[in-house]
């Protein structure tokens, strides 16, 4: 009988992680880097599920046998597939841990391969997701206009040695309007809080943890509430870089996107522009003239920063980095004293 793991365990462990739900279930939100391996499809699921409820379990799971059965030694090839390719134990998971799991370790146990569950499933899983929200981090916050480089800065310091979290990153979103262009499709809320759980449980023990100072949504990504509620607390160091600069970086980053998208991630902000900006700014970029499009747009978002700024307690510090590279910046931050 295969091994049962608690979560701490099963996350430390190597191996492919097999999670055996529906494919809904999966896309909603998973255990990152989980493969997807369905017992029963969206579909079969609903139907023993509704089956369970009206006649009972007996009839349910002959239904499941019924449904499963013929692809069997698909699923069995493509366990043994999985196995092969690591040589360590398959790590897998359902729901709550329950019948589905039990049934696909039975078809790898029968394979001979080496298997362990989760203790709970996925439910277990997000239950220590939500917990590390809960949990006191030693963060330090990024804060700079648009255009400052923050997201570089926090990669060169990563790279130098320091603690961060890529929040814009995790959300495959830059944070503003535009912050979706170019980018891929964000996670679901549910699975950006998993990876966001993941990433900060990577750097436990080493502070300060720097983050980007963010609003509570990061495109339809929400930040946890326990989590944001710290972040307001916590020490801002602020950059500041001249407008040319910040213009030249934002053009850099959007220019390759295609008009379209432009246009319509400037008229979002209409109501907050207002008609005359607007206009400007998406005439400019009609014309080509993205940099004359970010300095009407960027009187927007500065406002918007400023007024933000001013409800924290002052900055730990403000560093001018005009002209220096991400490198430089970083190693700035780590020379900082803690707060």
């Amino acid at each position: 009988m295969a091994a049962t793991l608690a979560i701490e365990a099963f996350l430390s462990a190597s191996g492919p992680i097999v999670d055996v739900r529906s494919p809904s279930e999966h896309a909603k939100g998973r255990i990152p880097g989980a493969i997807n391996l369905p017992l029963f499809s969206d579909e079969e699921r609903a139907e023993v599920g509704t089956l369970y409820k009206h006649s009972g379990r007996r009839d349910s799971i002959q239904r499941g046998l019924e449904l499963v059965g013929p692809r069997l030694a698909q699923m069995g090839q493509q366990l043994r597939d999985l196995s092969a390719s690591s040589q360590e134990p398959l790590r897998l998971h359902c729901w709550r841990g329950g019948m589905r799991s039990a049934s696909v370790a039975w078809l790898a146990e029968t394979l001979d391969l080496d298997v362990v569950l989760l203790d709970g499933g996925y439910k277990s899983f997000r239950r220590w997701v939500l917990q590390r929200f809960e949990q006191h981090w030693p963060i330090r916050l990024l804060g700079g206009g648009t255009g400052c480089g923050k997201t570089d800065v926090l990669i060169a310091l990563a790279a130098a040695g320091g603690a961060m979290v890529d929040l814009e990153g995790l959300a495959n979103h830059r944070g503003s309007s535009f912050g979706a262009l170019g980018q891929p499709p964000q996670p679901s809320s549910e699975h950006f809080e998993n990876r966001l759980a993941l990433a900060l449980e990577r750097q436990r023990g080493r502070s300060p943890i720097w983050l980007e100072a963010e609003s509570a949504q990061i495109g339809r990504c929400r930040l946890p509430h326990s989590l944001f509620e710290q972040m307001q607390q916590a020490p801002v160091v602020v950059l500041q870089r001249p407008t040319q600069e910040r213009i030249a970086a934002l053009v850099q980053v959007y220019g390759p996107q295609e008009t379209n998208g432009l246009l319509q991630a400037t008229e979002r902000l209409q109501r907050r522009l207002g008609p005359q900006r607007t206009l400007e700014a998406t005439t400019c970029i009609r014309c080509g003239d993205l940099a004359g499009a970010c300095r009407v747009i960027l009187e927007y978002y500065d406002r918007c920063y400023d007024h933000e700024l001013s409800r924290r307690p002052a900055p730990l510090a403000t560093l001018e980095v005009g002209g220096l590279p991400p490198q430089q910046v970083a190693e700035q931050l780590l020379a900082l004293q803690p707060a």
